[in-house]
């Protein structure tokens, strides 16, 4: 089974964009997956929630709330530091990653990394 990783900002383009990001999944992937995060990404979203207020903090309450809902897996990691490090650090050709992050996207192509990103604001595309 594929394990999709879900980065931060890929979440909280729910809130930016209006993208059912769970329903696009399951239209782009006609395979067996498991949807699942870093564990620090919750960390990333809890720090946004506390000190904004303003639309990033609305923005990372819902991807809380919805990763909640959703039942997603989490990775723990033993290991402190940035999230995209993390990711790079886990991810085989068992994992897709789900992002928007150029660096972190350019990371899983070296690595040969299949990713899911966001196109024209509305959809979700496999690479």
């Amino acid at each position: 089974m594929i394990r999709i990783i879900l980065d931060t900002n890929f979440l909280m383009a729910v809130s930016q964009f209006g993208i059912d990001i769970f329903a696009e999944i399951e239209r782009i992937c006609d395979f067996r997956y498991k949807l699942c995060i870093v564990d620090k990404t919750i960390d990333e979203l809890n720090k946004l929630v506390e000190s904004n207020k303003g639309r990033h903090g609305r923005a990372a309450k819902l991807a809380l709330s919805l990763l909640k809902s959703k039942g997603v897996e989490r990775i723990e990691t033993k290991e402190e530091g940035i999230v995209d490090k993390l990711i790079l650090g886990i991810v085989n050709k068992d994992f897709i990653v789900a992002t928007q992050d150029r660096a972190l996207k350019s990371g899983l192509k070296k690595k040969s990394i299949k990713l899911i990103s966001i196109r024209q604001k509305k959809y979700l595309r496999l690479e």
